[in-house]
Parts: C-alpha cells; structure tokens; sequence
C-alpha cells in the first residue's frame, strides 16, 4: 500500500505546475533553451516516485502518531516532488556515465538531445551535443529541485525548515560520492584483494542507492514533520536495510531482468561492468580460471546475447543468485524489526511495511 492518492496526485500536480512556469520563463529566450526545459519536464515522466512516496509517508509515520489520518499539506508535497526532480537529474548524468541508450523503454535524455541536433540540421558533432546538453540538463534539473525544495520550505518554522534541509543536503553529498565510488570500483576492483570485493559493493550500494533512495527521503520527511531522534532512528533503522534490499534488487534485475519489463536491455549492468555483489559473491565461489574470465567479460560492451546468457548460468550456478536472494530477505526482516515498539502512526507503519516488500519484490 502506498500513501493514499491524494498526495501523489497532488505531487504530479506540482510538477505539472511548476515547469509550466519554468517554461514560462524562459519563452523570451528562445526555442534552444525551450528545448531544454522541455527535456527537463520530459524527464520527470514515468517511474514509480519512489523517493517521493518514502518521503510522504516518513512525515505521515510521524505525523500520524501525535494526529491519526493526518494528511500532509502542500508544503511537504513539494518537497517530496523535489525529490522526484532531484531523482530525474540523478538519472540523466547516470545515463551519461553509463553510456545508456535507453531509460525506462525510452531513449535516454542525452540521446533524445542528440537525436534533436540531427533533426534541426545543425552542424558539429551530433553525439558530443546530446552528451554536452545531458550534463547541462541534469545540473539544471538539480537546479530546479533546490528551487521545489525551498519553495516547500518556505512557510515552515525554522526549527522544522533547518532540519530538513540539513538532511536534504546529506543526501545530495551521499549519493554524489557512491556515485563516484560505483564509477571507480569498475576500474579498482583490479587491485582490490578479492576478499575485499563484496565488502566495497555493499559500501556503493549503501551510498549511491540504499540511504539515497529510501532512507533519506523517508528522514527528510520525518523532519518535515518534526521527528524527535527516536523516531529519526526507528525511521532510520527501516530505511537503510530496506534501500539495501532495493539496491541488491536492482542488481538483480541489472543481470537477469526482462527487457519488456526493466525498459533497458537484459544482463546491461554486465555490459557496463558494474562491480555488484552480486558478482562478487559469484567471484568468491569460482575457481581461479572460470574468476578471470568472468572478469574479462564483465565489461565488455561488445557482449552478445549468448555470452550475457553464458554469465547469467555462472552466476546463478555458483550460488551467488541465491546468496543476493536471501541477503535481500536478511535486509527486509531488519527493516521490519526496526519498525516494532517505534512511537509512530499505525496506518504508517503498515504502510512502509507493504512500501518494503514492493521494493524488495518487484520485477522492474
């Protein structure tokens, strides 16, 4: 169950609202900059605003307990939709990283920049375009969720305001460096002692996903409602393990997942060479040749459909499928656990319980 539709639809509504006006801004300037602001909004679509709906019902946990069906007002909507703005730059600069031609089924926002410089007939290189308008975008995305953010914020009293924006600061400082981390690990898990590998997967996968994606949402809108410390570590104690489970999800997906499904082709993140734990557990269990071919193949872009099903085989024969399988189901019943005897709403607790379980069991 997630919070009920009245915010999310409020959410969409302001986004709706608001880049209407952005686009309103920059009608003098234009139609290359209106075309950037167009892909700003282009980017917002889809997804399952995840981050947004942790976020709404970290401030429903807590507001719920001192006022039970209290619902939130629409300064903690916009913040949870900057959220969702935020999410969308993340992603753009990701596709870039990553050299992805698709999101969600789609083409990725660099590529649908690209495809436009083709199109207009303008001269210069087309793909250095997409990739140079894609970084701009993404900055301009992060840009315009600082503007939602403190736009949520603005008739809050000081004492919930600061708060909150420290958390929302936290949070964009975190997922920066696991970014970086995940980008590095590709290249230093070379030198890294082999004991060490799931050990450095688990610390991306806290940073770039799990805190970001569940636990810092749900704490920036505990703050919104003014959480004491024992609910912000009750609160705490369920997000981290939950993103966790999250993130080794999507690992999951990234390796076996059904492209008519996920919208990105099947075994990508085997293509890409994403050092997860799911391969290093895989790494742990194979003898020391069958190890570096599985790294010479991890990686490699050029990967055809045989060679992605060859990998899928090894890893799943090796255990490791089922290693990441019970360690997602270790990260859910921490979670839960963490919920037990915590001073919040009931009707909040059930429903990050069924939030949980859709992010640990989910097929895209």
């Amino acid at each position: 169950m997630a919070p009920s539709p009245e915010p999310i639809a409020a959410l969409s509504q302001q986004l709706d609202e608001f880049f209407s006006a952005q686009r309103a801004e920059v009608a003098d300037l234009g139609a290359e900059a209106a075309m950037l602001v167009d892909a700003a909004a282009d980017a917002i679509g889809g997804g399952k605003r995840l981050r947004a709906r942790f976020c709404l019902t970290g401030w429903q946990a807590v507001a719920e307990h001192a006022v039970p069906g209290a619902q939130p007002g629409p300064e903690v909507v916009t913040a949870a939709a900057a959220l969702e703005v935020f999410h969308a730059a993340a992603l753009v600069h990701d596709d870039i990283i990553d050299n992805s031609d698709t999101r969600r089924g789609r083409r990725s926002a660099h590529r649908l920049i690209e495809a436009a410089h083709r199109e207009a007939g303008w001269s210069g290189d087309a793909v250095a375009f997409g990739r140079a308008g894609g970084l701009l975008l993404g900055d301009l995305l992060v840009a315009f969720s600082d503007d939602l953010f403190e736009q949520g914020l603005r008739t809050l009293p000081a004492e919930v305001a600061h708060p909150a924006r420290t958390q929302y600061a936290a949070m964009r400082r975190e997922v920066t460096i696991g970014q970086f981390l995940d980008v590095a690990e590709e290249s230093a898990h070379a030198v890294a002692p082999d004991a060490e590998h799931a050990r450095r997967a688990l610390r991306v996968a806290s940073l770039k996903s799990a805190r970001y994606s569940v636990e810092q949402p749900l704490l920036i809108g505990a703050r919104l409602a003014g959480a004491d410390d024992a609910q912000i570590r009750a609160l705490s104690g369920f997000g981290h393990p939950v993103g966790m489970a999250f993130q080794l999800r999507d690992d999951v997906l990234g390796v076996f997942g059904d492209a008519r499904v996920t919208g990105k082709p099947a075994g990508d993140d085997l293509r890409e060479g994403k050092r997860t734990v799911l391969i290093a557990y895989a790494r742990e269990a194979l003898p020391a040749g069958a190890r570096r071919t599985l790294d010479e193949l991890v990686g490699d872009p050029d990967l055809d459909d045989a060679q992605i099903a060859a990998l899928q085989h090894t890893i799943r024969d090796s255990g490791a499928l089922a290693r990441v399988e019970a360690l997602i189901d270790d990260y859910v019943r921490a979670g839960d656990r963490a919920l037990s005897g915590a001073r919040l709403g009931n009707a909040a607790v059930g429903r990050l319980r069924d939030l949980a379980r859709a992010a640990a069991v989910r097929a895209a």
